[in-house]
């Protein structure tokens, strides 16, 4: 789920049309990030967007006064809704999709949100993604990305290409399901990084 739906109540106890809005709303992006998920499911990490719990543990991991924001693998903008009412302006944070269904609704659902569609193993060389990172510094690269199920060629490349978008001391946010940190040790120790769980 995306974001809080309010319940409005109508007379009798229905509910009132900006309600039934909300949960129309909602189903269809559960519905469009599922389908996405039925055609390519090796390509989408998950079968439904990141619930809101998750993704308010994600804003947290953020580092204190993080304003400038990459977002990886968007989805229907369940964790963009969270970084945006956590206070990143739409404007200070750039959303990378691979799916184009996926990037055509996130375009959509967020206006003045720059979407990027592409793989973000080559995102420093995007231009629109370098055009962003040259404006400010970007404090922070947060992923939705299934990096447990990718090579360890892929996951060097992703995060290469976040470190060589911020300053040094930029973040790299990911979640996991599994128990360790989802990035390979050996892909750790040749970029120099340590993880904090």
């Amino acid at each position: 789920m995306s974001e809080p739906i309010p319940a409005h109540r109508g007379r009798a106890g229905r509910p009132s049309i900006p309600f039934a809005a909300a949960l129309g709303s909602q189903r269809e992006e559960l519905w469009i990030f599922f389908r996405q998920w039925l055609k390519r499911p090796l390509s989408t990490a998950a079968f439904s967007p990141s619930s809101r719990f998750l993704n308010r543990r994600m804003v947290r991991a953020l580092p204190p006064g993080t304003r400038r924001v990459i977002e990886l693998g968007a989805g229907t903008g369940a964790l963009t809704r969270a970084l945006i009412d956590h206070g990143i302006d739409v404007r200070d944070l750039l959303a990378i999709e691979f799916n184009s269904n996926l990037y055509r609704f996130l375009s959509r659902r967020f206006e003045g949100l720059t979407v990027v569609q592409g793989d973000a193993r080559g995102m420093d060389h995007m231009a629109e993604v370098v055009s962003f990172a040259r404006k400010a510094p970007v404090q922070a690269v947060v992923s939705g990305l299934g990096l447990l199920s990718m090579s360890r060629e892929a996951q060097h490349s992703i995060l290469a290409s976040a470190f060589a978008l911020m300053p040094e001391e930029g973040a790299f946010v990911q979640f996991t399901y599994g128990p360790v940190t989802p990035v390979a040790g050996e892909v750790m120790r040749r970029l120099g990084l340590r993880a904090r769980r």
